[in-house]
């Protein structure tokens, strides 16, 4: 005959939360890492920015994901709201590729992706790196394989102004509380591919002025 204790409803809790954020702990990425990636630069990070900004017009806790073509032409993008959840990359990734689904064909048949998605995210706070810009990024990159495209730039947008984090380069507008602008001040470039968003519009490609 043997004798034991088992485990306390309060000790097996403790435990399944201590499991949990070590989980999520996994599936975010430190700036280091990130960098260390060889994520692609964008040529023209203010033109992206101004343009998702305008497009989407997107207010704090608000993602939009964009697809760029080969010469950094906007192909699709979505913007939805964050759950409020605790930041888990897992949860992220899966919210990417459900939108990235509906706007755009996967690339999965390619041997080399030749799209590449970025990822704009609004949130209050400062520019500084944080442990859900981290999931934010983990997200990004998994969805981004799931759907065969490259993965491209995160960019936060604060009440400071714009940051693509992990490279250092930035602006102070637009930003989380700044106006977007209309995108009639936005050059039309003439090219025969709609752009398609996830509210369903088509609209002839375009790029932000710079300013």
């Amino acid at each position: 005959m043997t004798f034991g204790f088992a485990p306390s409803a309060a000790t097996s809790m403790a435990s399944s939360v201590s499991t949990d954020s070590a989980n999520r702990l996994a599936r975010m990425l430190e700036p280091a890492e990130w960098a260390a990636a060889g994520i692609p630069l964008l040529r023209s990070p203010r033109e992206v920015v101004s343009g998702l900004h305008a497009r989407h017009r997107p207010t704090p806790a608000t993602a939009v994901v964009a697809v760029l073509d080969h010469e950094e032409r906007l192909t699709a993008s979505a913007s939805f709201a964050r759950r409020s959840v605790a930041a888990d990359g897992w949860e992220f990734r899966n919210a990417l590729l459900s939108n990235l689904r509906r706007v755009i064909p996967h690339d999965l048949r390619r041997r080399t992706p030749v799209r590449t998605a970025v990822l704009l995210y609004c949130r209050d706070g400062d520019e500084r790196w944080t442990e859900e810009d981290g999931a934010w990024m983990w997200g990004l990159r998994d969805a981004c394989t799931l759907h065969g495209l490259r993965c491209g730039a995160y960019i936060t947008l604060t009440h400071g102004g714009w940051q693509v984090l992990g490279e250092g380069r930035g602006g102070r507008r637009p930003s989380s509380t700044s106006a977007p602008s209309a995108l009639a001040d936005t050059v039309v470039e003439h090219d025969p591919y709609p752009l398609r968003t996830a509210g369903g519009a088509v609209e002839p490609l375009r790029r932000t002025a710079a300013r």
